[in-house]
């Protein structure tokens, strides 16, 4: 009878019915364990691969909370051995501390992202004074010795995540224009575009502005189309250290849209991300950490600005300079072509773009470069890469040059050669060398070489 059937199993012991509750709770223990284990096996390392450690178990408890913390050190130690403007530099440092939180797990807020990082960019002007080119030797060369709010910014993931919204400070090159596989190398053009960052004020390093970004990615995370728009010029021309938000009148607004595919790829490496997932950092830091060791996509991009700017030759009947507006557009590939050859993991990547000429320096850029990762046996983390740079100058950036009785050049171009040695799970150790012919675009200035090593310290 059911009455009888309850009296005998309260009859029996402890130890039967601790069997019997095994036996019926076993498979919910299955179910639930494999998550947690999951779980424990994608939060961070920290004491492995940080310089920090992981603060006594207390930077684990605030990532499984929703909060991710990471910092990062860089020291370029870059010299002009040869031509360009003189001899000589002295090093450069770049600071830079993060923190992403998720903030459905800290409020509530579903599909909710928050992200901040801090800069600090101290040392030497090496380009500036030195070798004189107007595409760069470092990409952790800053205008000014400052330190400022970079990122910050909050997204929201709507449509089964397939579309997502921010708003916020956001640098654009985070995003747009980027390719993974030149990430390990220091010039900045392999980063945003040679032409777009000489234009009037591009959300760029080390200097973001306000703005939003709409993304759609399909559902199979290979197509995506995403744009941007920005205060047109970032931050306070006219107090150039620090954080400001100026909304000036005559800024305008800065547009940049891209569309592109990524075969195979199951959520792009510098999409912001919540702290489960991950942490978008820059391209340099991120290259050598990707998960997969290969690389497939192929994007083009448009841009402009609403308000215009100064041509460099053209003028109107006073005498004042025709205002234009300035625009251009980008086309990029990469592609990892072998894997595990007797020199590693061979990719490529190249990338062309194009501006309107009207007011800026350089007119085309076109790029390429090739990626060997693990080239030396033993070493399967260190990364060997050799880029060119060739940037094109516009004609009446030449005529304007000429007017001031300076003999312009054609183009500027730029070769750079580097090895990343992984020493551990924090250290990167990076020799580089690089050549420049026609630095600043000027055939007064002979070719100039730099060579120098990067130490980056994740903290």
């Amino acid at each position: 009878m059911p009455h009888g059937g309850v009296a005998l199993a309260c009859k029996r012991s402890p130890a039967t019915l601790g069997y019997g509750l095994g036996l019926l709770l076993a498979p919910l223990a299955t179910l639930f364990a494999a998550p947690l284990a999951a779980e424990e096996a994608s939060l961070p390392d920290y004491a492995d691969e940080t310089l920090s450690g992981d603060w006594g178990g207390r930077r684990t408890d605030l990532y499984r909370r929703g909060i991710a913390l990471e910092g990062l050190y860089r020291v370029d130690a870059l010299r002009n051995t040869s031509g360009g403007l003189q001899r000589g530099g002295r090093p450069m440092t770049h600071l830079e501390l993060r923190m992403a939180a998720d903030l459905d797990k800290l409020q509530g807020w579903a599909d909710t992202t928050a992200f901040v990082s801090l800069l600090a960019d101290y040392g030497s002007k090496v380009n500036a004074a030195k070798t004189g080119s107007l595409l760069g030797v470092s990409n952790i060369e800053a205008p000014v010795s400052t330190h400022r709010l970079f990122h910050a910014w909050v997204q929201k993931d709507f449509g089964d995540r397939q579309w997502s919204l921010l708003a916020g400070l956001y640098p654009i090159d985070s995003e747009f224009m980027v390719m993974d596989a030149a990430g390990v190398f220091m010039q900045p053009p392999y980063g945003a575009l040679g032409d777009l960052a000489l234009t009037r004020g591009p959300s760029i390093f080390n200097n973001s502005a306000i703005g939003l970004r709409l993304k759609w990615t399909a559902a199979d995370r290979a197509w995506y189309v995403q744009g941007a728009v920005l205060d047109g010029v970032p931050g306070n021309p006219s107090h150039p250290k620090g954080t400001h938000i100026a909304l000036g009148h005559g800024d305008g607004i800065m547009s940049i849209a891209e569309f592109g595919y990524r075969p195979g790829e199951a959520g792009h490496v510098f999409e912001p991300t919540t702290p489960d997932v991950g942490m978008p950092v820059d391209p340099v830091t991120k290259a050598h950490e990707l998960a997969a060791d290969s690389f497939g996509k192929y994007a083009v991009g448009v841009w402009g600005y609403s308000a215009r700017a100064n041509d460099l030759i053209d003028t109107d009947a006073a005498g004042a300079p025709l205002r234009r507006r300035s625009r251009g557009w980008y086309a990029l590939a990469e592609q990892t072509l072998a894997s595990g050859t007797a020199i590693g993991d061979i990719s490529v990547f190249c990338r062309v773009s194009a501006t309107d000429g009207a007011s800026t320096a350089i007119r085309t850029t076109q790029t390429i470069g090739l990626r060997l990762k693990g080239p030396l046996p033993g070493l399967e983390h260190d990364v060997l890469g050799l880029a060119h740079i060739h940037a094109g100058l516009g004609e009446k950036f030449r005529q304007a040059q000429a007017a001031a009785a300076i003999a312009a050049a054609s183009s500027e171009t730029a070769w750079e050669l580097t090895y990343r040695h992984q020493h551990n799970r924090w250290l990167g150790i990076q020799p580089v060398v690089q050549r420049f012919r026609h630095p600043g675009g000027d055939l007064a200035h002979p070719r100039a070489s730099v060579v120098g090593l990067r130490l980056e310290i994740a903290l």
